[in-house]
């Protein structure tokens, strides 16, 4: 793997549109390793519910499941989905949102702040081999890099349309 990694690196090295190519398909392909990676390692739940739940965990607030949606990148539907198998497995209860009866929020019952605190424990060390490779000032920039493509993906949310619909060049 790391032979065809850095062949790839070493093609897509020159110039920016090659770079905006390999980095792009670096985050797709390092999101589908990791889910892997997490899904096979984490016991009872998968790596979007273990997610679903650290946003849940970490609202000030009840979200309710548009707005989890948003912060995630997948629709309502999906958040209601990942939500009911949660609630199945009693990590959170389900209720109407207090801002709009309508809306649907969930909050994590005991069961759910155990799972941080203990069974998750031994996982959260692991991730930190994923990043032992950083110095501190390397991590420091790749934090702020990485927060930093939101703004990319905001713009290209708000460009609306297909690019065959602007005239552009598909690629």
């Amino acid at each position: 793997m790391k032979v065809e990694i850095r062949h790839l690196v070493e093609r897509f090295s020159q110039g920016r549109e090659n770079q905006g190519k390999a980095v792009f398909s670096t985050i797709f392909i390092a999101g589908n390793r990791l889910q892997t990676i997490f899904d096979s390692n984490i016991p009872q739940l998968s790596l979007k519910q273990f997610m679903l739940l650290s946003v849940a965990r970490q609202a000030k607030e009840p979200m309710n499941f548009s707005r989890m949606g948003k912060i995630l990148g997948c629709s309502r539907q999906n958040i209601k989905k990942l939500a009911q198998i949660l609630e199945k497995k009693g990590f959170v209860k389900l209720r109407a949102s207090p801002a709009d009866p309508r809306a649907m929020c969930l909050t994590l019952t005991d069961r759910g702040e155990e799972y941080f605190k203990n069974d998750f424990l031994p996982y959260q060390r692991e991730l930190e081999y994923l990043f032992q490779v950083y110095s501190d000032e390397e991590m420091e920039t790749l934090f702020r890099l990485l927060m930093k493509i939101y703004e990319g993906i905001d713009a290209l949310e708000n460009r609306g349309g297909k690019a065959e619909n602007r005239g552009e060049t598909v690629v």
